[in-house]
């Protein structure tokens, strides 16, 4: 019981930061003048690129995680 609670923490603590991701990358996109829907098709500046790659990196861990729990 108490794996799953920290299981239940861990996947939420991936969310929010997911969320926070999402909110910064968006702000940070427009303010150089991108529009965030099409991250995959330019050429990141560094910047934006870490976000991005963090951001799918989060995704995915949430994707495992979020998979393992329906067991």
């Amino acid at each position: 019981m108490f794996m799953m609670s920290f299981k239940n923490i861990e996947i939420d603590n991936l969310r929010e930061r997911l969320c926070e991701l999402d909110a910064e990358f968006d702000r940070e996109m427009r303010a150089r003048g991108f529009d965030p829907a099409q991250a995959e098709n330019v050429a990141l500046p560094s910047h934006l690129a870490a976000l991005y790659a963090e951001r799918e990196q989060i995704k995915a861990a949430l994707e495992e995680s979020e998979g393992k729990t329906d067991d």
